[in-house]
């Protein structure tokens, strides 16, 4: 008779779901944060947790947290909105809720610390902004719902209205997420080459040249012979060149008028 067949031996290893990346931990004076208000802090880290930004998350390169917006809501269930002073269609965020929420938010905040709120109707995120956020310590955000939040917040703690561009989401937490990526591949040590950020578009006011890689032919179309030749001289002169051409096709608001 044979012996029963085994199932075989498991294999147990660790893992870290994108949740656990974001666990309690030391706030360190020299790590730069995100902190995000939210209804939604299961959304987070999201895209973050993955990729480059989320290896970084996991090497502690940059510590990102959440304040529950619910948390700081009124009565037995816990409302965070309200009608519109003087009438109108929506809800509003109540000053009483957001205000609290900020104020455990900047409990952590040191040196340079901005707070945005994603709005429809601030100032558009640019690169530019992403570098100067790098260059913060931290970052408290709050995305927004329903019509928006109450005025006296925005004025009372100083906040600075940004957004993503000319069309209006249903939460902010997509544009803080975006925001929050391209500011943290400008840290130290978060992106495996620093010099790729030197050339990407909008580095220095131009849209990137093409990129090309093996094969050198591929459906009848060769790499640029420029960019073979191993003249580096002449391989910048055509990049430039080619920036120029396809900032001035897709974005001419982007150029100065002697270019």
């Amino acid at each position: 008779m044979k012996p029963p067949r085994s199932h075989g031996r498991q294999s147990v290893k660790a893992s870290l779901k994108p949740r656990e990346l974001m666990q309690a931990q030391p706030d360190y004076s020299d790590v730069w944060q995100a902190r995000v208000i939210t209804l939604f802090p299961e959304l987070f880290p999201g895209v973050l947790g993955a990729s480059l930004t989320g290896r970084a998350l996991q090497e502690g390169l940059w510590q990102l947290h959440t304040h529950d917006l619910r948390q700081f809501g009124i009565g037995k269930n816990r409302n965070v909105d309200d009608t519109p002073a003087g009438g109108g269609a929506g809800m509003v965020m109540r000053a009483d809720v957001v205000g609290p929420a900020i104020e455990a938010a900047q409990a952590h905040a040191r040196g340079r610390w901005p707070i945005l709120y994603m709005s429809p109707r601030g100032r558009r995120f640019e690169q530019a902004m992403a570098r100067d956020l790098a260059a913060c310590q931290g970052v408290t955000m709050l995305c927004g719902r329903f019509e928006g939040v109450d005025e006296r917040v925005i004025e009372h703690y100083g906040v600075t209205e940004v957004s993503l561009g000319d069309f209006v989401m249903t939460g902010g937490e997509i544009a803080a997420q975006a925001m929050i990526d391209a500011t943290v591949r400008l840290l130290p040590g978060v992106l495996g080459n620093a010099e790729s950020t030197v050339e990407e578009s909008h580095a220095n006011g131009l849209l990137e040249h093409p990129q090309y890689t093996r094969p050198a032919v591929w459906e009848g179309r060769e790499i640029p012979p420029v960019l073979m030749s191993g003249n580096h001289g002449e391989i910048e002169k055509w990049r430039r060149a080619q920036s120029l051409e396809i900032t001035r096709a897709r974005r001419p608001d982007l150029l100065d008028d002697d270019e």
